[in-house]
């Protein structure tokens, strides 16, 4: 059994059908690990929850901001915006049975020495930390007022993350955390959200989150994925999946046993 981590899909199903092919994927023995936004941009959002769903147990996701958008325009907290291809799940027979199964996907997954988000960490929480984080935010999106939930979850403030945050600004930071991150400020707590360049190319007051000295999780192998600027990343401890399918580049995957990588460019 193989695991494969694949990056930013993004409605493209055309592109994820054909790296499935190309990497001869065995359905009953290998996995496919997905670092969220399975959604929004791209012609067939539907059809990529449709395969990641009936893959089952050998498909893991986790939540990307795009498929938190979905959810929080599907139950009426957000509005689509011009830019958004959500309809075609929104419209589907199966509506309903995909946004339940999309809001009870995890927000992070560890497995042994390897951790998944979409966006990144803190450099101060353990991978034990991010992930009992994750729950907290998970238990609110699975519970019958994940509507009312979703409301309090968008805007850039807390821009800053604190142990001591609680109620709704707690929540809202995990989730900008899990979900937004890329560059952090000086004080190496607070959130940039507006730089979206390489970390070449930024200010040289911001830094990637996975370059902040002493970083916790630098132990383990973080997978992630959200910043197509930075494209496919290997390096000893992280894996850096999106490069930029939906925009015309390429759907990345790794092989976690060997890091062998497998890249299809986007058909879609």
């Amino acid at each position: 059994m193989a695991t494969y981590a694949i990056g930013d899909v993004q409605g493209c199903a055309s592109s994820l059908e054909a790296l499935v092919q190309r990497i001869r994927i065995r359905p009953r023995a290998d996995r496919l690990w997905f670092v969220g936004d399975l959604v929004n941009r791209g012609p067939r959002s539907a059809d990529v929850l449709m395969l990641i769903r009936a893959a089952g147990s050998h498909a893991v996701s986790v939540l990307g901001n795009h498929d938190i958008h979905l959810l929080a325009v599907a139950c009426g907290a957000r509005k689509a915006s011009a830019s958004d291809t959500v309809w075609d799940v929104l419209n589907h027979r199966e509506a309903k049975s995909l946004i339940e199964w999309l809001r009870h996907q995890p927000l992070a997954h560890a497995e042994g020495n390897t951790l998944m988000v979409h966006a990144g960490v803190m450099p101060g929480w353990t991978a034990a930390q991010t992930s009992s984080l994750a729950q907290e935010v998970e238990r609110r999106l699975r519970s019958i007022h994940w509507q009312d939930f979703l409301n309090e979850m968008f805007g850039n403030s807390p821009g800053h993350w604190r142990d001591s945050l609680r109620g709704s600004q707690r929540l809202r930071a995990i989730l900008n955390v899990l979900c937004r991150v890329r560059f952090l400020r000086p004080d190496q707590k607070s959130l940039d959200f507006k730089c979206k360049l390489s970390p070449g190319e930024a200010p040289e007051n911001l830094t990637a989150w996975f370059d902040v000295p002493g970083r916790k999780t630098s132990r383990q192998t973080v997978v992630f994925g959200h910043w197509s600027t930075l494209g496919l990343m290997m390096r000893p401890n992280l894996i850096g999946l999106d490069s930029g399918c939906v925009w015309g580049g390429y759907l990345s995957a790794v092989r976690l046993e060997d890091r062998a990588i497998f890249q299809q460019v986007a058909v879609d």
